[in-house]
């Protein structure tokens, strides 16, 4: 089997697993609104780092969803792969139909490598993403009062195949619109997942504008699946999504 092969029985594999969130039987449909910066930044021909930032607000941009910081330092290898290990935190509120049992903080770890090919006009990215997972565990005494207890310990794997083609050009350019279009599974494993393996996943497409090779925007659609730790109760958040991606070449350049 070849490598495009496979990559595409992983991706159809993803999207039926996906698909099987359907089958839940309590499901909340519910719509968010998240805005995002991307950035990544060059500060040697081998080394950069990362910067992220996402606004996610639940009932549109009435309520807080989740904060969300991301650093990390990139390793750009000889074979074209990208490397990237960092630190995130997340703040998760209570929001929805089924809201978590108190707000929590998260410190993560995370390790990814990023390939990219050309299919005819279509840009090709394959990202493999591990996180290691601190979460704050809060706990309800006797009275009915929540205390922080600690935190536990999770582990998840993503794969994400993302595709992007130029629109108003033959080859993505300077002043180019552009679609791109993804999905990502997320999967638990090791201790303490419960019984849904399969953590949610992500299917997104949206429309960008390419300004230059360091800065695009882009505006769309999410479809994020969530099966909560019962397996059995689940969310299908439609969630509109604004990002500005703009990387910053701190090499020096050669007259």
């Amino acid at each position: 089997m070849s490598r495009i092969s496979k990559k595409i029985v992983v991706f159809i594999i993803g999207f039926l697993l996906a698909l099987n969130v359907n089958a839940q039987k309590e499901i909340a449909n519910q719509e968010n609104a998240w805005l995002m910066y991307f950035g990544n930044h060059r500060i040697s021909d081998r080394w950069g780092i990362h910067t992220e930032y996402q606004w996610r607000r639940a009932d549109g941009f009435e309520h807080w969803q989740q904060s969300l910081l991301r650093i990390g330092i990139d390793y750009y290898a000889k074979n074209g792969l990208q490397h990237t290990a960092g630190y995130a935190w997340i703040k998760s509120f209570q929001y929805g139909d089924q809201p978590i049992a108190h707000s929590n903080n998260e410190h993560r770890i995370w390790e990814q490598i990023i390939t990219k090919s050309k299919f005819g006009r279509v840009d090709v990215q394959n990202r493999y993403r591990l996180e290691q997972r601190f979460i704050e565990n809060w706990v309800k005494d006797s009275e009915g009062v929540y205390a922080q207890d600690g935190f536990y310990f999770r582990q998840r794997v993503r794969y994400r195949l993302l595709l992007t083609m130029p629109i108003s050009r033959k080859e993505m350019a300077d002043k180019t619109l552009f679609i791109a279009a993804y999905d990502e599974p997320f999967m638990g494993f090791g201790k303490g997942i419960g019984k849904n393996i399969l953590d949610q996943n992500r299917i997104y497409c949206a429309l960008g504008w390419r300004f230059n090779a360091s800065c695009n925007i882009q505006l769309g659609y999410l479809n994020q699946y969530i099966v909560k730790k019962d397996g059995i109760a689940a969310e299908r958040n439609h969630t509109l999504q604004a990002a500005i991606t703009y990387n910053i070449d701190c090499r020096g350049k050669e007259e």
